[in-house]
């Protein structure tokens, strides 16, 4: 399926409501339990880490000078700033107040289907179309939408008895 530049940015609108839905009140043991590497609060830190530093700045950066300048590279510990001495629901409110202005930002572009099809450099994966940049940044919500539902489910991964066998979001995990 190609990627719909208004379906697409409707799917990223609707990211920090998920998120909020998914975590507001949460007791701060579940909000600090880490699946793989990150606990939750890094993953909101990281999402909003990629709102100031990557997504739009790179749209920016393909838009004004295709592949002549190669994104600058993403800083992976940059959300550890981001959430130092913060709440969770101080992160969730500073993410969806950022990616309102970021969604609006696009949107006031008023991309075309050509503009589209303009590639960048990625400093790491080479020339990318910003129709992909974009889908890309939708895919990247839903992961660590994903990633946030294994490490709720994770809390009770135990208490599942012998259904677990039959939960999917534990597929590829052992026992916790």
């Amino acid at each position: 399926m190609e990627m719909r530049l208004a379906e697409a940015l409707r799917c990223l609108s609707r990211t920090p409501a998920v998120l909020r839905a998914l975590l507001e009140g949460l007791p701060e043991q579940w909000v600090e339990t880490s699946e793989e590497e990150w606990t939750i609060r890094e993953v909101v830190g990281h999402l909003i880490h990629g709102e100031r530093t990557d997504w739009v700045p790179r749209i920016r950066i393909i838009l004004a000078h295709g592949e002549s300048r190669p994104f600058d590279p993403f800083d992976m510990t940059g959300h550890f700033d981001v959430i130092a001495g913060r709440s969770l629901d101080k992160l969730l409110d500073e993410f969806q107040q950022m990616r309102e202005a970021n969604v609006r930002e696009v949107e006031a572009l008023s991309l075309q289907p050509a503009d589209l099809e303009r590639t960048g450099m990625h400093p790491a994966l080479g020339p990318m179309t910003l129709g992909e940049y974009i889908a890309a940044w939708a895919v990247h919500d839903w992961t660590h939408i994903n990633q946030t539902t294994r490490i709720l489910a994770g809390h009770y991964a135990n208490a599942c008895g012998p259904l677990r066998q039959y939960m999917g979001v534990f597929r590829g995990r052992t026992a916790g």
